[in-house]
């Protein structure tokens, strides 16, 4: 039984994992390369060899978790951006309004820590250990 941790990596092409890690931490710059980098993992992760196919599967992951923080996060901080706005007449408001900066701030952390991560565990030639978890 052939164990995916400890298949040879170098007749798979860390080629296409990198491009897609690459565009999804261009898109802080862009915005819109992320859905490029998402669209290159679906189309390669059936082709993908089983070291690679955890890389495709980390950045799919990646992507639509990154998209329901980025909703969650969007809506919560812009309640919370509102009510300090509105108290920013009592100067409680500022405050809060930096609480609600913060809040927006996680999912852009959370998202290029996964990135930078899947990008060392690549340059290693590893499967990533964990694409279904949340948090690592």
């Amino acid at each position: 039984m052939t164990d995916i941790y400890s298949t040879d990596t170098r007749s798979e092409d860390k080629t296409m994992p990198a491009v897609c890690y690459g565009l999804y931490l261009l898109a802080f710059a862009t915005g819109f390369t992320a859905i490029i980098g998402v669209i290159i993992a679906y189309a390669q992760r059936s082709s993908a060899g089983p070291v690679m196919q955890t890389h495709y599967t980390f950045l799919i992951r990646t992507f639509w978790i990154g998209i329901v923080l980025m909703l969650v996060s969007g809506a919560i901080g812009g309640i919370i951006f509102g009510i300090g706005a509105i108290l920013t007449v009592v100067l409680i408001g500022f405050p809060i309004m930096a609480l609600a900066g913060l809040i927006f701030a996680v999912p852009a952390v959370w998202f290029a820590v996964r990135c930078i991560m899947g990008l060392v565990v690549l340059s290693r030639g590893d499967a990533y250990p964990r694409p279904h978890a949340v948090l690592a």
